[in-house]
């Protein structure tokens, strides 16, 4: 495991780390997101350019490389609520804190939003990922819904009260 990790907001001119480490994230774990990774490879350096200075994307250093990454934002059916989405850890830094200090960085972002919880939806079928998201304090809240890409997968809503 490498160290110190730190986490920063992404901006434009970390686009292609932001390429990177989702494309890595969308070969490592394909069904724990609502993109694939041929989709996204054909993305132009424009476009990532936009999303990495525009969406709300933290990436996880480690010894200056990017090893994690995740984004916050809103979700249209649930008005007024903040979410934790794009989750992802290399798997050589799994286990070392970059996941919570990346969570950490959404929960602050929600927070200074003015929001009580903070939400994501989780492929039940990835427990890991469900394990860790139970173990930073997100509890399911009986809500489920089929991702759009891949209708034959379920996913669960888990929340996280911010106090």
């Amino acid at each position: 495991m490498s160290s110190p990790c730190t986490v920063r907001r992404a901006g434009a001119r970390d686009f292609s780390a932001l390429r990177a480490i989702r494309l890595e994230a969308l070969r490592d774990t394909p069904e724990a997101y609502g993109s694939t990774y041929d989709d996204s490879l054909k993305w132009s350096a424009r476009r990532w350019r936009k999303v990495a200075k525009t969406w709300n994307y933290y990436l996880g250093e480690c010894s200056g490389v990017v090893k994690g990454m995740v984004s916050g934002g809103y979700n249209e059916v649930h008005p007024g609520t903040c979410w934790l989405y794009g989750m992802y850890v290399a798997p050589s830094e799994r286990g070392s804190g970059l996941a919570t200090q990346l969570v950490d960085a959404v929960v602050t972002w929600a927070r200074a939003d003015g929001a009580r919880q903070l939400y994501l939806h989780v492929n039940p079928g990835v427990r890991p990922a469900r394990a860790f998201y139970a173990k930073v304090g997100f509890v399911e809240n009986g809500e489920t819904i089929i991702m759009d890409r891949d209708p034959s997968i379920t996913l669960c809503t888990m929340v996280k009260t911010l106090d």
